[in-house]
Order: C-alpha cells, then structure tokens, then sequence
C-alpha cells in the first residue's frame, strides 16, 4: 500500500487554500471587491503605470538655493562662534559665493582660521589679507557633497509627502543631476500633488518686532529684523510683518502634525515638539506673553496670534483662515519636513487608461496561450496523471504568484508579467526534470515507488542550482535596477521561489495520492 505522509498532504492543502483565499480578489473588479464585507480578504495586486495609466511629473531641484542657504545658516553660526571667542569684526555677510567680514584686530588671524576650518571643514578654502579682511569660499568637495545631499533629501520628502496622500506604489528616481521623476499609477489629476511638492514647507516661529506698528520704521528696518510678506487669509490685502531675524523655534523641532479644529470650529492644524522645540517654546511664550509671535511658512507669515500665556508641553494649534483641505494639505507638508531646496516642475504627462487597457489585455491574452501550450505539451509526453500533476502545480504556481504580490503590495507592470510568464516556463522545467529523472530510473528497472523517491532526490540539486542562479540573477537587478526593472525581478523571485513548492512537494503529493488510490504500486502510468 501507497503511504503518503500526513503532515506532507495538510502542509500542501492549507499553502494552497492560502494562497487561493489571497488570490480571489484579483480575478473581479475592483469597485466589486471593494463592496465585499470587512471580514474577506479585499486587496488586489497593484498596476503600474504602464498598465493602469496615471501622472509622470519631472521635477528640477533648485540647486542655487542650496549652498545660498548653507552659507546663510552657516553665517549664524560663524557670528555666534567670533562673539563666543570674544574676536572683534565687522561687515559680516555673504554673496551667496563666499562669506565676508574683516577683523577689528589682524592678531586675530590663527583663530579665525581655526574656527572657519572647524565650521566650514578643513578645506575651505580662505583668504585673509593683511588689512584683516577674510573672505572664506565653499570647497568644490564640499559644494558637490551639499548638492547630493539635497537631491537624496528632496527624493525621502517627495516620497514622504506622497505616501502621505495614500498614493499607492509610486516610482520615485533620480533622473541627471539635479532632476526626480515622479509617476503615480492610477492618479489622473496631478493637481493637488503638483502644489504638495512645489511647496518647500520651511517653518519657522519668530517674534515680531516691538517696532511693527510704526510704519515709519519700515522704511528704516533696525538692527536685528526684516521685512517678511503676510500670507494671512481673510485680513483684507496683503502686507508686511517687521520680524525678528532670530529664529525662536524652527521646523526640525517638529515631531508631529495633524489636521484639527480651532476653539471656533475652523479648521487649524495641530503640532507637537521634541523636547528641545518645547522647552524653548514654553521659554519664548512665558517672557513674550502680550507680544504677537508670528509663524511663518516658507518666509511667508500665515499667522501672528499674540501670546496670552505660557505654552509648556510643545503643544499648539496653527490658525490661518485655513479650508479644511488646506489645513489637510499643511499637516503633510509639515510632517514630512521642509525641502533642502525648491522644486520646479518642468514637464507633467497623464497616460490614458487605454494603454493600459490594451497592454493588459494583450499580456492576459499571452499569458493564457503560454498557459494552454504547456498544458498540452504536458499531457502529450508525460501521460494524463503525470501530466495533470505538473499541470495543476502550474495553476497552482500563477495562483499563490498573484497571492505573494498582493500581499507584499508589489507593483506589477509589463515587464513584471513578462517575469510571470518566465516563471511559468521555469516551473514545468522543473517538472520535466523530475519525470526525465524518474524515466531513467524506471529503465535502470527501479520499482515505481522507488522510481519516484530517487527521481524527486537526484533531481532535487539540479533544479536547486539553476533556481539558486537565477535568484542572484533576479537581486543584482533589483538591486541595480530601476523602475519596471525591479518590477520584473520580484515577480520572477518570488515566482521561482514558488516553483520550488509547486514543482516538488504538490505533484508528489498529486502522484503518491493517485497510487494510493488506485492502490497498486506495480506500475507508472509515465510515457516512457
């Protein structure tokens, strides 16, 4: 009598129930599965682009801004550093090229060498003349590591931003230099994500000046503060703050954000702080209470509230006259962080559905001739049981495919089934090897139980070492590949990885429960 192991024959019914329970959803429309109960499982494998249709926006980063506002920020820090060290100067300022200022005492000359190295690295490159005057200059390392920097930065906030939206698998790459290519599958208006990522979202709290009130000032601006242009909605047109220079409470002290409603019922936006943004936020409100105390949104001031208490905890609400959809919009831009630099969208393209349509249609279509051809050529050389056997572990094979995409999210695009369809030819390699095994062993005048158990052994490292090739084959280009590259290498990794299943443990099970069945071990029904 046939024996086949139990905990065998469980093992391979519940991987195919499985994969079956997460399979279904794909094989109906997406407006039906939507409507299925809570309770069943409802999510379908994600298209690409090429196959559902969406947005492509390519992007330019402003890299003009970058090392503007490094040598900006890097100045703060130069005039915080010659006071801390009691060094005398004057006219510090820079020309978005190079930074300037000259020395009240040329003694001063090895310290502020010292110190520019420390700021700026050691190869920065100065100039400092007899008459005191120091120029110091971005080295090109340091230039071109400020540039990469920004791009890779702007690419983590572009995807932050995005995946905010809900926006499913969205392809994010670098393209040149200084440009990101951006396509979302399924977005037809690009509209919103267009005014999400054209933002750079640089928040900053500052005082306004005891001065603002008196106009006259204005044209005088003191020593200290700065005009910054009112984005204020709903206060008539549009003005100037006098603001402090001095940054209270910055943007990267932020640790959350969300979409709320003010004491009024109009939609605000609540925020939070680390532990540094709070304690210098509830310093700034205890000594400034009665003062107005201005947030500012890429140097643009949305609100000005004056300060009636003490705020601890770094708790607040932003208000601003803000749409509910505005306030939404804010929220993102705030918890996915200010850009390094400004976003300019140089070209935007929607691709209809209709291709995706056709390429859908025209990869079903071979898909299912490749299907039919195997089948076939699988019952004509290897038999009806033997033949069925490989031809449902390839059923099977296309099925849990579908399961582990919609599982992990994957994206499939075209070159994604073209991997499917090199999956499936795989497979049945598989099998083909097995049942070549097992002739020869039948001809060696093996007894068919035996036939099979030396058959599935001595084949086993064959298919192993070719599987195992094809899988390092599949990382380098997923690891090195971009876009519908990736896309084409893990539905072929995962579709090897499940043609080791399908190809040895369920045909096994398929041909030792025949023979139990039949219950004679005698004889293979094998075309020999």
């Amino acid at each position: 009598m046939v024996y086949v192991a139990r905990w065998r024959v469980i093992l391979v019914l519940f991987v195919c129930l499985l994969g079956a329970w997460f399979s279904i959803p794909n094989f109906f429309n997406k407006s039906d599965v939507k409507a299925w109960p809570s309770f069943l499982y409802n999510e379908q494998v994600n298209l690409g682009l090429d196959l559902q249709g969406g947005s492509s926006i390519l992007l330019e980063v402003d890299l003009k801004n970058v090392i503007k506002d490094y040598l900006a920020s890097t100045i703060d820090e130069i005039r915080r550093s010659l006071r801390k060290e009691k060094i005398g100067y004057v006219n510090l300022g820079n020309n978005n090229k190079e930074i300037y200022f000259t020395l009240r005492n040329i003694d001063d000359q090895s310290n502020v060498k010292k110190l520019l190295k420390k700021l700026m690295g050691q190869d920065v490159v100065l100039d400092i003349n007899e008459n005191g005057s120091v120029k110091a200059q971005v080295s090109d390392d340091t230039r071109k590591e400020r540039v990469r920097m920004a791009i890779s930065q702007s690419i983590e906030i572009v995807r932050r931003r995005i995946d905010e939206m809900g926006t499913k698998e969205p392809s994010i790459q670098q393209q040149g230099e200084d440009r990101i290519l951006v396509q979302l599958p399924g977005v037809d208006n690009p509209g919103q994500v267009k005014s999400l990522l054209g933002k750079t979202a640089k928040l900053a709290f500052r005082l306004v000046h005891p001065d603002n009130r008196n106009s006259s000032v204005k044209s005088r601006i003191p020593l200290g503060a700065e005009l910054v242009p009112s984005d204020e909605k709903g206060r008539g047109a549009k003005g100037h703050y006098l603001i402090q220079k001095r940054v209270d409470v910055s943007g990267e002290m932020l640790v959350d954000a969300q979409p709320t409603f003010d004491q009024n019922g109009q939609p605000a936006v609540s925020f939070s702080l680390d532990a540094k943004g709070a304690r210098r936020f509830a310093d700034v409100t205890r000594k400034n209470i009665g003062r107005p105390f201005a947030i500012i949104l890429d140097n643009k001031v949305i609100s000005a509230p004056v300060i009636q208490s003490e705020i601890p905890g770094g708790n607040g609400i932003i208000t601003g006259n803000f749409s509910t959809a505005e306030a939404r919009d804010l929220s993102i831009l705030l918890r996915a962080g200010a850009l390094p630099a400004p976003l300019n969208v140089l070209e935007e393209r929607t691709v209809g559905p209709d291709l995706g349509a056709d390429s859908i249609e025209a990869g079903k279509m071979a898909t299912i001739v490749a299907i039919i051809a195997v089948l076939v050529f699988m019952i004509l050389f290897y038999g009806p049981v033997f033949g069925m056997a490989a031809n449902a572990a390839l059923v099977m094979n296309l099925v849990l495919l579908f399961a582990c995409l919609s599982l992990v999210g994957a994206t499939l695009t075209l070159p994604g089934i073209a991997g499917i369809a090199l999956t499936l030819g795989m497979a049945v390699d598989a099998n083909v090897l097995i049942y070549e095994r097992i002739k020869e062993e039948i001809a060696l005048g093996q007894a068919p139980m035996s036939a099979i158990s030396i058959g599935y052994a001595r084949a086993m490292a064959t298919i192993v070492d070719s599987n195992v090739t094809t899988l390092i084959g599949a990382a380098l280009l997923y690891q090195f590949g971009t876009g519908a590259v990736k896309g084409f290498a893990v539905t072929l990794s995962i579709g090897i990885l499940i043609s080791m299943f399908t190809a040895i443990s369920l045909t096994r099970v398929i041909i030792l429960w025949w023979m139990k069945i039949k219950g004679s071990t005698s004889e293979l029904p094998l075309i020999k």
